[in-house]
């Protein structure tokens, strides 16, 4: 079957009523016939059948071994990281979100370290691998410059410099309809299943799929002993969102196209630079060509009059772009990173990164792309 048939017969009717809509187990605790005797639930911060449904949803997806859901994308984040000691050392992608960099300076009083790199230069990644390194930790699309990463190239190459590196990708910009990172050699998948997974803007929800057995035990104990498991209310809303994943992520895309394209003809004006790897002059478009489906719903965008404030008077007056955090719902949203998602992340690392004060940030809705760009193009005049 195609991804899309798969993804909706892969959710079961309900054996016991025929239920053709995923039953919601709101329940703590199950009864069992003797002491660990029972039908494989006892406790539902260690398993709940709802959430077994989305991680089996979601492990066909990403063509993985198994997956964990968890109360938000950084809980998931945080249990990858928990997997380290002190003295363990990660590689990780320079223009990071900035919950990722928040929760890393955290592990760093712990005594792990990370070394922040421009892994679209693959070699350059590779060179700053060590004998310390356990983790290789990529966005592909970054948030918010969406530069694309060779995963590939950077899984094998990483593990024939050391076998026991772990290849992390954060694919929630992509999302599975897009690309298969453990296809590609990566290891862990990260998921904030708050954006595109859930997609309607109503959720708080993380996943993780893995590749092997041995890294799902780990992770697994990891969860249960943290206890930052998703509500079963909550996964019944991520496997309703996941129904809708490609139908969504196709009129995204090409919103974002056309968004993009409109920008790009304003260059001579007010714009600076147009990030878009659907784009033929973006830096990673030919990688993203080689292990994209589709381009994915995020534009952005900086301006020549690079400050603050004048990107603070362009996202205060859209109309149906609205000023939020978060991205991937059905409703077009517009944020600026260096004082929303990114404002924890000190000047210099953001402007190494490519973060420029100016740069606004777009996530493209469901809406007609020709009432997007008329309030875009407003906005910038």
């Amino acid at each position: 079957m195609k991804e899309e048939t798969k993804l909706i017969q892969n959710i079961l009717s309900d054996p016991l009523t025929g239920a053709i809509s995923t039953p919601i187990y709101q329940t703590s605790t199950y009864v069992q016939e003797s002491p660990g005797v029972h039908k494989g639930f006892d406790y539902t911060r260690t398993n709940n059948p709802t959430r077994k449904i989305l991680e089996r949803l979601i492990t066909d997806l990403e063509y993985g071994y198994a997956s964990l859901a968890f109360s938000s994308g950084l809980a998931s984040i945080d249990a990858v990281l928990k997997l380290l000691e002190c003295g363990d050392e990660i590689v990780a992608v320079d223009d990071i979100y900035g919950g990722t960099f928040r929760l890393l300076n955290l592990y760093k009083k712990l005594g792990i370290s990370t070394k922040f790199v421009d892994t679209t230069n693959a070699e350059k990644a590779i060179s700053e691998i060590s004998n310390k390194t356990k983790l290789v930790w990529l966005e592909s699309p970054t948030n918010p410059t969406l530069k694309i990463s060779d995963i590939k190239y950077i899984s094998n190459k990483s593990k024939k410099k050391n076998s026991k590196i772990l290849v992390v990708v954060d694919n929630t910009f992509a999302s599975p309809a897009i690309q298969n990172p453990l296809k590609l050699g990566a290891d862990i998948i990260i998921h904030s299943a708050t954006k595109y997974l859930s997609g309607h803007s109503d959720v708080l929800a993380g996943l993780i799929t893995v590749k092997k057995p041995d890294l799902y035990e780990k992770l697994k104990y990891i969860q249960n002993a943290s206890g930052g498991v998703l509500s079963p209310i909550d996964c019944w809303l991520t496997i309703r969102g996941c129904q809708t994943l490609f139908l969504r992520i196709k009129k995204q895309s090409k919103n974002a196209f056309q968004i993009a394209s409109f920008l790009e003809k304003k260059k001579n004006s007010c714009i600076d630079k147009v990030y878009y790897p659907g784009l033929s002059n973006h830096k990673n478009h030919l990688i993203a060509v080689k292990q994209q489906r589709y381009f994915g719903g995020i534009v952005s965008f900086s301006l020549k009059n690079d400050t603050i404030e004048s990107a603070k008077k362009i996202v205060t007056s859209t109309n149906v772009f609205k000023l939020a955090e978060s991205l991937g719902g059905t409703k077009s949203l517009i944020c600026h990173p260096s004082t929303m998602t990114h404002k924890s992340t000190p000047l210099k690392i953001r402007m190494n990164a490519g973060i420029q004060d100016s740069l606004i940030r777009l996530s493209m809705g469901i809406e007609n792309v020709e009432d997007l760009i008329e309030d875009i193009d407003q906005a910038l005049k």
